[in-house]
């Protein structure tokens, strides 16, 4: 722990030199300046103080989302400030090396002046994160987009064709902080009028009682023909604080296992369910949760039960790398997973159709949107509400609503 926040010191001063060099050229006012500096010192002094605070035994709190928010508004629009600076060194020392010993010119300064415009350059690039994350705290969180995927299947059932479900994913109801939003949400998800609603995991982020206060309005989700069902996510199982006792913790997972209920959603436990309409059927399966780096307490087989290859199969797993690692390479043949867990970061660049890019990219291989591989598909939602970084920039808030089509795509 003393290494590590040592780290974070050093990092954090290194990044506060580079960024008084820049301010230097811009501010001329040494007051100002020293008034700039002191602040920037009082914010390093809270920050390291609150991660220091961090109680383990109650996790994530309206605080700590504040501290991050914090933390990555000061910092990031800096460290953007260093990297340039950083550059700039980088190339005045090559130069001063080249110079010296390669040219042979003893006159020229070793390390050339700080070019002022590098400076201005390394400026204006932080006002862009600057305002991206302001925009993603005041805005973004709760800038829900309505996403509608139709993907088509040449073994789906005739009955089926044209069949809609809703998807939501990653509730974290703890981090709320404005009914209105969520119940403009909740109204969202009611007007797409599907058949079915899937809920793929986390309603927490950590505690059964955050869910407490948002019961009634999630209970304004309206009965769908053919069903309400859910599966449970990595944070429904309170891994990420210390717990006083293993009882208080085996008594919060299963109060978070009722709070499904209590939002009238079957919660399905690596097992599944047939969704009948007509003379044709679909197999509904749930696992617990799977993921490469988190708890992998899902069992494919004993959920899929008897089912064979030909049934037509819907699977919610929360964590997208089950697909990946295991579910696309199942000899049962999963027509369609649906996952989340992501959140794609909430933290990228997204245009529909054209380009997306995140963080969650280079840790996932399947973390937004729809992906294919040999007629297998995973969908990924990138979540309904926020964890940790109370915001989202370019990433936002998504309800799916996927129609299942027969016959072969042909665009």
């Amino acid at each position: 722990m003393i290494f590590r926040i040592a780290f974070l010191c050093s990092t954090l001063l290194i990044i506060e030199l580079y960024t008084f060099q820049v301010l230097k050229t811009v501010i001329k006012s040494r007051p100002l300046l020293f008034s700039i500096q002191i602040t920037s010192v009082l914010f390093i002094i809270y920050i390291v103080y609150s991660l220091l605070q961090f109680d383990r035994s109650v996790g994530q709190t309206q605080q700590t989302m504040f501290v991050m928010a914090l933390l990555l508004l000061v910092y990031v629009p800096k460290l953007i400030i260093t990297l340039v600076l950083m550059g700039e060194d980088i190339f005045r020392l090559v130069a001063g090396i080249v110079n010296h010993f390669i040219n042979d010119d003893k006159n020229a300064d070793f390390f050339t002046a700080r070019r002022k415009f590098v400076s201005q350059i390394g400026l204006g690039l932080a006002v862009i994160p600057f305002l991206s994350l302001i925009y993603g705290i005041t805005v973004g969180k709760y800038n829900y987009k309505v996403i509608k995927q139709r993907i088509f299947f040449p073994d789906l059932p005739d009955a089926f064709d044209g069949f809609t479900i809703t998807q939501i994913s990653d509730i974290h109801s703890g981090s709320f902080d404005n009914p209105d939003k969520i119940n403009y949400a909740i109204d969202l998800v009611n007007e797409q009028n599907s058949d079915m609603i899937l809920l793929t995991g986390d309603i927490v982020n950590t505690h059964a009682t955050e869910m407490h206060p948002w019961i009634e309005t999630f209970n304004r989700i309206k009965t769908h023909d053919y069903g309400k069902y859910s599966v449970l996510g990595n944070h429904d199982y309170g891994e990420y604080i210390t717990w006083p006792t293993a009882a208080a913790k085996e008594e919060n997972f299963e109060a978070i296992k009722q709070l499904y209920g209590d939002i009238n959603f079957k919660l399905l436990l690596n097992d599944h369910t047939f969704i009948q309409k007509g003379e044709d059927k679909i197999a509904l399966v749930g696992v617990e949760n799977w993921g490469h780096n988190f708890k992998q307490a899902g069992d494919l087989n004993k959920a899929a039960g008897q089912l064979k290859k030909e049934d037509f199969k819907i699977l919610m797993s929360h964590d997208p790398s089950h697909w990946d690692k295991v579910v696309q390479h199942d000899a049962k043949h999963y027509q369609l997973t649906l996952s989340g867990h992501t959140h794609g970061m909430q933290f990228g660049i997204e245009i529909p159709g054209y380009f997306k890019w995140s963080l969650a990219q280079y840790v996932y291989t399947q973390w937004a949107g729809l992906y294919e591989n040999l007629g297998r598909y995973v969908y990924v939602n990138r979540g309904f509400g926020f964890h940790a970084y109370p915001g989202r920039v370019g990433i936002m808030p998504e309800i799916t609503v996927i129609e299942l089509k027969k016959g072969v795509n042909v665009a």
